[in-house]
């Protein structure tokens, strides 16, 4: 059971060349887009010659009555532990047993130094942390590459091991892969994603003096760390043990950042605290602020604006607002415009499947009809500023008819630990040896 990368990825480590196993398909959840495809036999080995059926995760029941399947495996991010249980319950139901494999037993060996960054739930700021990180590992004169997390949502084959270094590198890429790889990329970070990660580290080894590894949603690494950095989210207070796998990073972390403390309440810092203290009291705790820059604050100071922001932070991961709704609030939007009634196709399709998403869009685009749909939303709903919080300019994506101001958020420690102390700490203890 997946959503297009860690089941392709536990089956390429645990099962591909397992004779003991008859792996008879893969369902896909969570993602538009992934179903009804076929795990080529190109990357599912040789006792799959004609590859693995993917079907949606509907048909689960049916699929493990029609094989009479013994064992499904779940492996897919960012779900409640409440969530996990009823798929646990519904499969012992029909008699399979409900497998969550180990993160020793699906992490790859590295020849090289790893640094991995993750988090607790989507849309913590994992991203800002991983770009704080390499910055800290280039002024150190360490030759640092980005291995992402997989979104593996057009042809897989194509896709197996791929390296990221320009932007000409992401024509091909949706819009949820050029909003992790942009930034890197715009920061002159090298990038290694795909589908196969034994290949993707063989060749981001031969570049690096050190690999950070850039998790997805709140997943496990898929390459074995010596120092795991996990990003919380005060605005979620308690969400750090509620969530599968957020909980099982939240034990591993050596360094916990709290981010988005000049956001949150103190009340919910607390909250995140106390659990720290009580679950993992060893680790090194970092607070940092998510810094919300505008290219131009004046122009939305009393206008009616439309706020986009990052769609899997508001999707599954759950939350209610990001950096383009407090930019807006913080520089004085007069009105943030309600754009449901103005939706159109997929993007009317999303807001209506996650009805707590109000007064804003999430940036969706897995494919060009919701690229399409994105874009006659937008130009739909009547304002007078748009604003784009997401982490690639869309403007170079969708054409927007309207004035457009761009928000970034940069990850800044407030201060002592550091970032710089943690890696510092752990290069002296384990990363040479």
């Amino acid at each position: 059971m997946g959503a297009a990368g860690r089941d392709f990825h536990n089956f390429n480590l645990c099962f591909r060349d397992n004779p003991d196993y008859d792996v008879a398909a893969f369902t896909a959840a969570q993602i538009p887009f992934i179903h009804n495809r076929v795990y080529p036999r190109e990357l599912a080995g040789p006792f799959y010659p004609k590859g693995i059926p993917i079907y949606p995760e509907e048909e689960l029941s049916n699929l493990i009555k029609k094989w009479e399947v013994d064992e499904v495996v779940f492996a897919y991010s960012d779900v409640s532990h409440e969530y996990v249980m009823h798929r646990a319950s519904l499969i012992n139901s029909l008699g399979a047993g409900f497998s969550l494999l180990g993160a020793e037993a699906t992490m790859l060996k590295s020849s090289k130094p790893v640094i991995s960054v993750c988090a607790v739930r989507t849309g913590c700021g994992k991203s800002g942390v991983t770009r704080r990180v390499c910055a800290i590992l280039k002024k150190m004169d360490l030759k640092a590459v980005v291995i992402r997390h997989p979104m593996p949502y057009r042809d897989l084959i194509s896709q197996r091991a791929q390296r990221f270094t320009s932007l000409d590198d992401l024509k091909e890429c949706t819009i949820e892969e050029r909003e992790e790889f942009e930034p890197l990329i715009e920061a002159g970070i090298t990038v290694y994603a795909g589908v196969d990660y034994n290949d993707v580290l063989r060749e981001a080894e031969k570049k690096a003096d050190i690999i950070v590894w850039d998790g997805g949603n709140n997943d496990l690494p898929f390459i074995t760390p010596v120092l795991e950095i996990v990003v919380l989210d005060p605005h979620r207070p308690g969400h750090e043990l509620l969530y599968y796998p957020g909980e099982v990073n939240f034990r591993r972390a050596h360094c916990l950042v709290i981010n988005k403390v000049d956001t949150a309440g103190n009340e919910d810092i607390q909250i995140v605290l106390k659990n720290i203290k009580d679950v993992n009291p060893d680790a090194t705790v970092i607070r940092s602020a998510s810094h919300i820059t505008i290219d131009d604050g004046n122009a939305i100071k009393g206008k009616k604006v439309l706020v986009i922001e990052d769609g899997p932070t508001l999707t599954h991961g759950g939350m209610l607002y990001g950096a383009g709704t407090i930019a807006a609030r913080q520089y004085g939007a007069g009105k943030i415009v309600d754009p449901k009634p103005h939706a159109v196709g997929l993007i009317k399709d999303a807001l209506d499947h996650y009805p707590m998403v109000k007064n804003l869009i999430p940036a969706v685009g897995y494919a060009p009809e919701q690229i399409n749909d994105l874009e006659e939303t937008v130009n739909n709903t009547p304002c007078d500023v748009v604003v784009i919080a997401t982490p690639v300019d869309l403007r170079g994506i969708i054409k927007i008819k309207r004035p457009t101001v761009r928000v970034k958020y940069e990850v800044k420690e407030t201060g002592r630990p550091d970032l710089k102390d943690a890696i510092e700490k752990f290069m002296g203890k384990t990363f040479w040896r």
